[in-house]
């Protein structure tokens, strides 16, 4: 008897970032500057001076209280562990100091195509006449993921992702269905949108930070590339929502009645 399919929050499990297996690239390889979302300046390719020898954040369970709520945020989508794992055959850049510009350079790409991973892997699941040209994508990009570091260097990961992004437009016009409210690239910033048309609405890389999104039924909007830092979910309905990540949800605000797509966690701080 075959197999049944996994359910759609399973799929991404592969997707989900595992410290233990990487080598902390997401504490050394970016920038940091001082801010609302970090309390230090760190230059790229320096370590965070809270990364432990084990590649381990040492205050991973106060981020926010210590004034690192970027961090909480970030997600790698699990590229930290294939880079690590996979790439690089399980060296690191601190053991072999000769690997660190190659890796701290791929590994903004690699996280690129693990994102686009998470998005295809909804988009091959939603049952459109799409699902095929989505899981061939899928398949596609999967293959770019275990290339040699070399190759990854000269990818261009951004013609790549206009064209996953025009296939993930398709997906979402044909589940959003016609006459759907275009809101794409909106500035929502502060904006009360309790009585605002938004069911089944496309904001892709709308503007909703510190938005009042209480109690909406979003329908099956679409919310790739949306800013939700701040925004205000409580009681909202973002269940069925299109390409919703980890991190857009971390950086906003709710509660226990807001619902979530199957595959985003609740996360701690909402209480």
């Amino acid at each position: 008897m075959p197999d049944r399919p996994l359910p759609l929050a399973g799929r991404h499990d592969r997707l989900r970032a595992d410290c233990s297996r990487c080598a902390g690239l997401c504490c050394v390889a970016p920038a940091f500057s001082a801010s609302a979302d970090f309390a230090i300046d760190k230059p790229a390719g320096v370590p965070c001076p809270n990364l432990a020898a084990d590649f381990r954040c040492g205050i991973h369970d106060r981020l926010r209280e210590r004034g690192f709520p970027g961090c909480e945020v970030f997600d790698c989508f699990g590229a930290g562990q294939q880079l690590t794992q996979v790439t690089f055959a399980g060296r690191s850049w601190r053991e072999s100091p000769e690997l660190a510009a190659t890796q701290f350079s791929v590994f903004p790409v690699m996280r690129q195509l693990h994102e686009m991973l998470w998005h295809l892997t909804e988009a091959g699941s939603r049952g459109t006449t799409l699902d095929a040209d989505a899981r061939a994508a899928l398949a596609r990009v999967e293959r770019l993921t275990s290339a040699p570091a070399e190759e990854l260097r000269e990818l261009d990961v951004g013609a790549l992702r206009s064209e996953v992004g025009e296939l993930l437009g398709r997906v979402s016009a044909t589940v959003r269905g016609p006459g759907a409210p275009d809101r794409r690239g909106a500035d929502l910033m502060g904006r009360d949108l309790r009585r605002s048309r938004l069911r089944d609405a496309c904001l892709r890389g709308a503007y909703l930070i510190g938005a009042d999104l209480r109690g909406v039924d979003l329908g099956t909007a679409d919310l790739l590339g949306a800013d939700l830092r701040a925004a205000d979910l409580r009681g909202a309905d973002l269940g069925r929502c299109l390409f919703v990540t980890q991190s857009q949800v971390t950086a906003a605000r709710g509660d226990e009645s807001t619902r979530l797509p199957v595959a985003v966690a609740t996360p701690a701080h909402w209480g």
